[in-house]
């Protein structure tokens, strides 16, 4: 009974060596473990992929290295502007876009930290690949892009021009009207951040047209005075098209010179005289239509005060310097100009 007792005591002791010997080598195994996942825990898992780049086992520095050569690929590949006919080749750098080279690393790193002790070390310790595919994110920089937009806004802006009729330092400037062009700025913006996000490597944008205030078109008629010459030129836009010989102020009287437009119209006006007390004395105070009045069949009234251009009886003083201000022509002249012109023509009388 003793002896029997004895046997059963010695297998509980080999059982219980055993089991110490196992939990021991348990014990070390998982210190060998917990060893083994601290020194490579620097290290990223294998099978990782940053924007198409294998970065297992890399450390942080030699990853970040790695991703900046990548990332540079796109920050300093070609990006060519197209605008009215003219191009500039920038790159996404240029217009402030960045790569988050850190911030993708760092989230290569993640991924251990999200997997189990026993996964981490197993995929580790046997180079079992994790089959991870991250990105590499680029940020666009709409403040770069408006600066860049800016400045082509500056080189391609062209102001309209309006059409120009007018009296300067004495001497006729006639000038066609031009459309003008400026870049759209807000869409030009927009496709430009469109094209770096979609990594493409030339865009246009779109330019708007200006229209002058004043087109050629809308000059219409205008009268132009020649005291040097005693005539009267007719436009139409920038081109004569009727010309007429003009009687104007004689010496001591003065045809005024500058940039006018008829006021009235009248067609067998009444005559009165302005100048009753000096040398108007000898007339009448008013003169009715008819031959005989001084201002023919037909008068255009300037806002030069007391100026017009009307039609003459005395024909034989077209041509001479005769007038008491007034502008006169012959009176079928007169007549013809009459239909011709409508109220607000510009009359410029030039020296």
């Amino acid at each position: 009974m003793a002896r029997a007792k004895h046997r059963r005591g010695h297998r509980w002791a080999v059982v219980a060596v055993s089991l110490g010997v196992v939990m021991l080598v348990s014990a070390g195994t998982a210190f060998a473990a917990y060893r083994y996942d601290t020194s490579t825990s620097d290290r990223i898992l294998p099978g990782v992929k940053i924007a198409g780049v294998d970065v297992s086992g890399m450390r942080r520095d030699e990853a970040v290295r790695t991703l900046r050569e990548k990332a540079e690929e796109t920050l300093y590949s070609d990006l060519v502007v197209q605008a009215a006919g003219r191009s500039w080749k920038v790159t996404p750098a240029s217009l402030g876009m960045t790569a988050d080279v850190e911030g993708a690393v760092s989230r290569a790193f993640a991924l251990a930290d999200q997997m189990s002790f026993a996964s981490r070390v197993y995929h580790r310790l046997r180079n079992q690949p994790v089959d991870a595919s991250l990105d590499l994110p680029f940020r666009e920089d709409r403040g770069g892009v408006k600066s860049f937009v800016q400045q082509a806004f500056d080189e391609v802006s062209q102001p309209a021009v309006d059409a120009r009729f007018a009296l300067v330092d004495g001497e006729l400037v006639t000038s066609r009207s031009h459309t003008g062009q400026e870049l759209a700025v807000h869409v030009a913006t927009a496709r430009i951040m469109h094209a770096l996000s979609d990594r493409t490597g030339e865009v246009s944008v779109p330019v708007r047209t200006l229209d002058p205030k004043v087109t050629t078109a809308s000059l219409g008629p205008s009268i132009v005075v020649d005291l040097s010459e005693n005539q009267l030129y007719l436009y139409d836009g920038l081109h004569v098209v009727k010309q007429y010989p003009v009687a104007t102020a004689a010496a001591g009287y003065s045809t005024p010179v500058g940039n006018w437009e008829i006021v009235n119209k009248a067609e067998n006006p009444t005559w009165y005289n302005p100048a009753i007390d000096t040398w108007g004395a000898d007339l009448p105070a008013v003169i009715g239509p008819g031959p005989g009045n001084p201002l023919g069949t037909r008068a255009l009234y300037l806002n030069a005060p007391g100026i017009r251009i009307h039609g003459t009886y005395s024909s034989s003083s077209i041509g001479t310097y005769a007038s008491h201000g007034c502008i006169r022509m012959l009176i079928s002249d007169s007549e013809d100009l009459y239909g011709r012109v409508p109220m607000g023509t510009r009359v410029i009388i030039k020296p």
